[in-house]
């Protein structure tokens, strides 16, 4: 016979064996969660046309801290394709699909409609403007809340932009601007060239447009107002409509000037601003750096580091126009 168990041996064996059945049935449960592959919910004002350099950047800073797209993270998209007023319903439904960070890329509004969005899913951004100004960080190092990302402050390089087509174009007298009155620092853009073209005593008409009507619209009254060169201001609606910008300046013989150098490579005469390619890198950095626990509160905000100046001399061809040698040897890169 088997000796004799102590009281109540019986009824701790029982305890631990239902004890033991039920961590088993959980178990699988838990496993699954640790192994589940976290959703980025990537939220743009611009179009998945548009932006394929920048969102292979993007997959490329992710890879660079590990995470590979429908491996090991999974990215869900949405896009406004230049209409802002769509940014916080496509915003609040990549919240509800319970994304573990959204990546706010396309322009200031996107990044504003995320951090409204939710106050507790990390929010990496992309914005030309000063995060700080608009009420989405505390300061460039100490970030606090759940938003950091990476500005290319291509929104305070008007002054800039419209100095160099000045040099291009030093005989023309009345310029034209392009500006969208629905981009939120577009006040500020347009004060900005403003006071450029009144230190450079020229003369200034600002055309407006937020969607495609206006767009035509405002080509017509450039016209109109008979306009010798274009500033295009930064904004991602513009951007979605690049090649029907690029093309108007080509059919008037307009030169003009545009921020980003994807502009220049697709037959724009002047592109000057930060690499927008380098900054959706950065942001798929900060990604993975806060699905690997950092926390966006202790990530310092991202500034532009690397510029493009590119001049394309083969469209200076076609308009006629002899770019300043001076100019072309400042350039970062030249198309012949």
């Amino acid at each position: 016979m088997p000796p004799s168990e102590p009281p109540g041996a019986t009824m701790r064996r029982r305890e631990f064996i239902r004890l033991l059945g039920s961590a088993a049935a959980v178990l699988p449960i838990t496993a699954r969660a640790q192994s589940a592959v976290p959703l980025i919910g990537y939220l743009s004002g611009r179009s998945p046309e548009d932006t394929v350099g920048e969102q292979e950047a993007f997959h490329k800073g992710l890879g660079e801290g590990g995470f590979v797209n429908g491996s090991n993270v999974n990215v869900e998209y949405r896009w406004a394709r230049g209409d802002y007023g769509r940014l916080t319903m496509l915003a609040k439904e990549l919240v509800q699909r319970r994304v573990t960070v959204l990546a706010a890329t396309g322009g200031d509004a996107s990044a504003r409609a995320a951090k409204e969005a939710s106050a507790t899913i990390p929010v990496i951004f992309n914005m030309g403007g000063d995060p700080v100004k608009f009420g989405l960080v505390q300061s460039f190092n100490r970030p606090g809340g759940n938003a950091t990302g990476a500005i290319v402050l291509s929104n305070d390089m008007e002054q800039k932009r419209f100095g160099i087509l000045h040099k291009t174009v030093p005989d023309v007298v009345r310029f034209g601007a392009l500006v969208n009155p629905n981009f939120p620092p577009a006040a500020d853009q347009v004060r900005d060239i403003e006071r450029a073209a009144a230190d450079l005593g020229r003369q200034l008409f600002v055309a407006k447009a937020s969607n495609d009507a206006e767009l035509d619209a405002a080509f017509a009254a450039l016209l109109r107002e008979q306009v010798g060169a274009l500033v295009i201001a930064s904004d991602p609606y513009f951007d979605t409509r690049r090649g029907r910008i690029i093309a108007f300046a080509a059919e008037h013989r307009l030169p003009a000037i545009y921020q980003f150098r994807v502009y220049a490579l697709d037959g724009g005469l002047i592109s000057y601003g930060p690499s927008i390619t380098d900054a959706y890198r950065q942001v798929g950095r900060y990604v993975a750096r806060v699905l690997k626990g950092e926390k966006p509160a202790d990530l310092p905000i991202l500034q532009p580091t690397q510029f493009d100046f590119v001049v394309n001399l083969k469209t200076a061809k076609t308009l006629g126009l002899i770019v300043p040698p001076t100019l072309v040897a400042q350039a970062d890169e030249v198309i012949e």
